[in-house]
């Protein structure tokens, strides 16, 4: 196996902050993604790409039951699938856009099993589609049996069930594409969720966090590294207080202690911090947490200190 790279980037990533969501937007977010995977397949890189559809998902939601009246609404882990074809595209097009020459890429539609019995269908927590004002929520919960939560300090969003990864119906597809060199795009917004049964596999509404997917991902490949971007360069211990810091290079064991003291939120750098920790303890070589800009520094780290946050098996952390 090539040395490889799993790279989580969200579908806040591809719709930003006070945008729309246009597709043109989205198109020019994809670029900048697909510049940073660029720059790691330059630095001798394979990339296996997993990405996030929250905002996506959530707004064809929106448009699938405003127009249930004139076509029939799809369940919601179709528009899963739907929205992995919509981004794969975006990531495809994007990566033409930014290489001179024509880089070897595929997107993959793919699925994940997840166990029936999860509690996790019982108690949603993952967040989709966009913020609204809580009046503006609370009616729209109240109209389409949502449930809502405050996201963050950002507004209200709906929330669904968010059962956990358990196995990748296609990995055996992902693995010979990678070992032959190929920038996969894969498992976007967590892998479209299935249940198994006797005679095959059912769809069951629920979206999986990217995330813990990248991770499931990363394990089975046997890669070297995974990388999760979100917008901040480093973690912050003790985020929000006066005590902030920046957490850099940290063995598996502190990081944690860290997640066990309460460090880090169960809805934003939790999963992250999570899927780290375990991708190093199952085996992988480092786990880097950083935004678009700092993922190559991150991955091969020169003496200017410009990286993210590294876990790596030894422990060797530092807090600025």
């Amino acid at each position: 196996m090539p040395r490889t790279a799993v790279v989580a980037l969200g579908g806040n990533a591809i719709i930003r902050a006070g945008q729309a969501g246009t597709h043109a937007e989205q198109a020019a977010n994809a670029r900048s993604m697909a510049r940073a995977i660029c720059e790691l397949r330059d630095a001798g890189w394979v990339v296996v790409v997993v990405h996030g559809n929250g905002p996506q998902v959530g707004n064809l939601a929106i448009q699938q039951h405003e127009a249930a009246e004139e076509v029939p609404a799809l369940p919601l882990f179709v528009q899963g699938a739907m929205t992995q074809g919509q981004l794969g595209t975006l990531l495809v097009v994007a990566l033409h856009e930014v290489v001179s020459e024509s880089p070897p890429v595929v997107a993959m539609v793919t699925h994940v099993v997840v166990d029936a019995a999860d509690p996790a269908f019982g108690h949603p927590t993952k967040p989709i589609g966009p913020f609204f004002e809580e009046d503006e929520a609370r009616r729209l919960a109240a109209e389409r049996g949502w449930t809502i939560v405050e996201d963050s300090g950002r507004g209200y969003r709906q929330i669904v069930a968010s059962p956990a990864p358990r196995r990748i119906l296609e990995i055996d597809a992902v693995r010979a594409l990678v070992e032959r060199g190929m920038i996969v795009i894969t498992c976007g917004g967590g892998g479209v969720p299935v249940v198994e049964h006797p005679d095959g596999y059912q769809g069951v509404d629920g979206v999986i966090d990217k995330d813990l997917t990248a991770r499931l991902v990363a394990t089975e490949l046997g890669a070297d590294a995974l990388v999760l971007i979100t917008d901040i360069d480093r973690v912050a211990l003790d985020f929000g207080t006066d005590r902030q810091r920046a957490l850099t290079d940290v063995g598996v064991e502190e990081a944690q202690r860290h997640h066990d003291e309460g460090q880090f939120p169960p809805g934003s750098m939790g999963p992250k911090m999570a899927a780290a920790i375990d991708f190093v303890r199952r085996g992988g070589q480092v786990a880097v947490i950083t935004d678009v800009a700092h993922v190559r520094a991150s991955l091969d780290p020169g003496d200017d200190g410009e990286t993210g946050t590294r876990i790596v098996a030894t422990p060797i952390g530092a807090v600025l």
